[in-house]
């Protein structure tokens, strides 16, 4: 195995052994071959497109496969030797039509033409050839930029899945996924080329994060300012973990009057904010931080636990009973609901006892999304144009394991008090319950979303700019991102494709970055990378 895709990587170069994240090799190798069969199966789809077949299901099967790839969604092996087998009898299917009208399909050995073995055995060994370091290049520039689009893709796929759930696709983000996957496996295309194809990939991924958007605020309304109890109330509980707002939604509509509080996890917490989900009287509050720690944190939970996308690093035996999976997530020997029914998690949960008391741990607020923000746009300009407000920062991205997170939370206290902070994604667990007051009735601290609400902070900074009549990269608003995993490379790819500038990443830079593309990114962008919580906000400040 090799993996590099995310912050964590061993040795910050590369997983050689076993995951970081406790990816084992057998799982690793699984995901390279599914990817090179979908590779074959979008070439063979752009030439359908090409000959007049057009057909959602390709699309909507390639980005939950892509998806299964990311970082913590999938180590069951089973899972991926049929979805290797589901992508190359889609791509025969498309050859079939092509061939029944007199077409006759021409490409070259290689993905298109790829023949899955039969046992789990000989599949690792056509793996052993398809690893990242297979693709060709002309140059070690070429093979990362050919890396950055695909684990960009990897975090479109996410967000297009969770799009699509709620009845939102769009056929130019599954047009792209087809074509940075074939890309990967082409010949002829210059570092130019690449260039272009990863801004293009930005631009998907903000497309992606639109239709996203589109789903969860036509379906459970705009997010409003909501104060949400960290503690916890007696009786029967179920934590929810992951992202997915329809599975919540589910959960809450089928444990409806069985006396079982339902509290959130990590990227769920500013689901709170939802006018159709806080309808529901027995969803409750937030339990635990960031979902690195949540392998000390669940055990202390004495209720059911779901799952819904990739949150969970190793889990551990000592509560496996207790834990669910659904959607894309799966782990063997955990149990998994293909569709949401959730009977099992309601059965558990009333099995187990429970909190045993109150418990009273403060509270946050979450739920200042584009438009909460936006409402007040009148206050915040008043504020920005009488100097008491002199800088927006927006402190967002993920959260992890690895030392050096700590530069974040640091960062949100030393910031003076005539300057607000926005946050989004789980990377505000390095600070999301720190009282830092207000600007006349304006909370300093403004939490926005989950990682995919980049979309809403991007719609906010464009209102400011417009409205002060100034161009987005001259606001008094600055980035500073954490990453982790792949949905946090096509935020970034996002950002660049908008021609955002000075963003400020870390704990560390990519590996799959190479100097010559780093130096690119500094000059067009002047991206860099974070350097100490002071230095950087007097450089930011002057």
């Amino acid at each position: 195995m090799f993996c590099y895709q995310c912050e964590q990587t061993a040795k910050g170069t590369g997983c050689d052994v076993l995951g970081v994240c406790g990816k084992k090799p057998e799982v690793a190798d699984f995901q390279d071959l599914l990817l090179y069969s979908l590779m074959g199966l979008s070439q063979v789809v752009l030439e359908g497109i090409r000959f007049g077949i057009h057909d959602r299901r390709y699309g909507a099967f390639t980005v939950k496969a892509v998806f299964s790839t990311l970082t913590n969604v999938d180590f069951d092996p089973q899972r991926f030797v049929a979805l290797i087998h589901q992508a190359v009898a889609l791509r025969e299917e498309i050859n079939k039509q092509m061939e029944s009208s007199g077409y006759e399909l021409r490409l070259e050995e290689g993905p298109a033409t790829f023949a899955p073995a039969v046992t789990r055995e000989e599949l690792l060994g056509q793996a052993a050839s398809v690893g990242l370091f297979s693709y060709p290049a002309d140059s070690p520039d070429i093979l990362s930029l050919k890396h950055t689009v695909l684990f960009g893709i990897k975090g479109v796929a996410a967000y297009a899945d969770h799009a699509r759930i709620l009845g939102h696709e769009d056929d130019d983000v599954y047009h792209f996924i087809f074509k940075g996957l074939a890309a990967i496996q082409q010949t002829g295309l210059n570092l130019d080329d690449w260039l272009r194809l990863t801004l293009d990939c930005g631009k998907a991924a903000y497309r992606a994060m639109e239709i996203l958007d589109a789903g969860n605020t036509e379906t459970f309304g705009h997010p409003v300012p909501t104060k949400v109890p960290l503690g916890h109330k007696k009786g029967k509980a179920i934590l929810v973990s992951g992202h997915d707002l329809k599975d919540l939604a589910e959960l809450l509509k089928q444990t409806h009057g069985k006396e079982i509080n339902i509290y959130t996890h990590g990227e769920m917490l500013s689901l709170h904010g939802y006018p159709k989900l806080k309808e529901y009287d027995h969803f409750y509050g937030h339990f635990g931080t960031a979902w690195q720690n949540q392998t000390k944190e669940f055990p202390d939970f004495p209720g059911a636990i779901l799952m819904t996308t990739n949150c969970l690093q190793r889990p551990r035996k000592a509560y496996q009973e207790n834990l669910f999976t659904s959607g894309m997530v799966g782990w063997p020997g955990i149990s998994h609901i293909p569709d949401t029914d959730f009977q099992p998690v309601i059965d558990r949960a009333l099995a187990l006892p429970g909190f045993e008391e109150d418990t009273d741990k403060g509270a946050v607020m979450v739920g200042f999304a584009r438009n909460a923000i936006l409402d007040k746009a009148d206050d915040i300009l008043a504020a920005v144009k009488a100097g008491k407000i002199r800088h927006f920062f927006l402190v967002a991205g993920c959260d992890g394991a690895k030392p050096g997170r700590n530069y974040y939370t640091e960062f949100v206290e030393k910031l003076p008090e005539d300057c607000i902070v926005m946050t989004l994604a789980c990377g505000k667990y390095r600070f999301f319950d720190k009282d830092l007051g207000d600007i006349d009735g304006i909370p300093r601290l403004l939490d926005v979303g989950q990682c995919n609400d980049a979309y809403s902070a991007v719609q906010i900074a464009l209102a400011l700019s417009k409205a002060l009549d100034t161009n987005v990269n001259d606001l008094p608003f600055s980035m500073i991102l954490s990453w982790y995993e792949q949905k946090a490379v096509c935020i970034l790819l996002a950002l660049l494709y908008l021609g955002i500038q000075d963003i400020r990443l870390g704990p560390s830079l990519p590996a799959f970055i190479t100097p010559n593309i780093l130096k690119f990114l500094v000059e067009k962008f002047n991206i860099m990378p974070i350097k100490t919580p002071d230095e950087d906000i007097r450089e930011i400040l002057g």
